[in-house]
């Protein structure tokens, strides 16, 4: 059986005051991230981000395309659409967004 994959769009504010999932925004996921968009240290915050708070390896998480730009589509290797979905709306109902050190 292959390996189950999943692909996302986000939205990304880079330079923000700290490195959060911070919720729906249409079909995707808003992101926010610390870092700048120099040098592709805003794309590797993402992606940080994501693989801590799926719980899944940096190495699974892949950006293809959106490298330069705000909305991005980024791949989950591993990781089913429903229990990737499941996982990043978790934190949403808690108290405040998860995930947020720079």
């Amino acid at each position: 059986m292959a390996e189950p994959t999943t692909r996302l769009r986000l939205r990304v504010s880079p330079g923000a005051r700290r490195t959060e999932l911070a919720g729906r925004y249409a079909d995707g996921w808003k992101v926010r991230v610390a870092a700048a968009p120099e040098r592709g240290r805003a794309n590797e915050a993402v992606v940080g981000l994501l693989a801590r708070r799926l719980g899944i390896d940096r190495n699974a998480v892949s950006l293809v395309s959106g490298h330069a730009a705000r909305d991005k589509v980024v791949e989950l290797r591993g990781l089913g659409r429903a229990e990737a979905e499941r996982k990043l709306s978790r934190g949403q109902d808690e108290s405040g967004p998860r995930g947020s050190s720079q």
